[in-house]
């Protein structure tokens, strides 16, 4: 495909900077010719600030560099999506994203929703809550977690067997927060499953319709 960029009449494009493992927006800024040039360059983000009205690199100053992992490019030519590793917060504020603020949120999206749990089940393991159950199968150890992981997975085999959604749908949701208290305890990440189903499904499947 013949990408042509189109840069608006002060030479710029706006960039949606996004978490490329869990997908959240971390912020918009703008790049010109020469800035999009030194992020394909140099793997890391280079913005142009139209305050200041110079480059910047982002992290050049604080450490919060961000490393590039894929740039899109949309239909009109005239809009990029920049996937990034951040290596620290993305707002100048100190927060995560510059998108703190929600203005209105109906459902959040299921990896949203399974990052958000990821982080409180490593809270839990980090600072051991009495009563609570995570910190239970954390104190308790590999054996008992496996031992849950069992009997999830039973129960999911019931659910699906007597053809009971409500069941089933319980009983898949139970077998995934152990399997990511699991992931915790032996420090495998969603990152890490991620990578792997893309290799296995997407970039093969990308492949056949070559």
């Amino acid at each position: 495909m013949d990408i042509s960029i189109k840069y608006d009449d002060n030479g710029l494009i706006p960039a949606i900077v996004q978490d490329y493992a869990t997908g959240e927006v971390l912020t918009l800024a703008y790049m010109n010719e020469v800035s999009l040039t030194k992020t394909l360059e140099t793997g890391e983000t280079w913005f142009y600030s139209r305050s200041r009205e110079e480059l910047w690199n982002k992290g050049e100053t604080s450490g919060n560099k961000q490393l590039v992992k894929k740039i899109k490019v949309d239909c009109d030519q005239d809009a990029l999506v920049v996937q990034v590793q951040p290596l620290g917060p993305a707002c100048h504020k100190g927060t995560t994203a510059c998108f703190e603020n929600t203005l209105l949120e109906n459902e959040k999206p299921l990896f949203s929703m399974i990052h958000e749990l990821t982080g409180k089940i490593k809270d839990r393991k980090e600072n051991p809550q009495e009563g609570a159950y995570t910190t239970y199968l954390f104190d308790k150890g590999l054996d008992k977690i496996l031992k849950k992981i069992g009997e999830e997975s039973t129960e999911v085999v019931i659910g699906a067997k007597n053809n009971d959604k409500e069941e089933l749908t319980n009983e898949l949701a139970d077998l995934l927060y152990h399997s990511l208290v699991l992931m915790e305890n032996q420090g495998v990440t969603t990152k890490d499953i991620k990578q792997i189903l893309n290799e296995r499904h997407i970039e093969k499947e990308g492949q056949h319709r070559e």
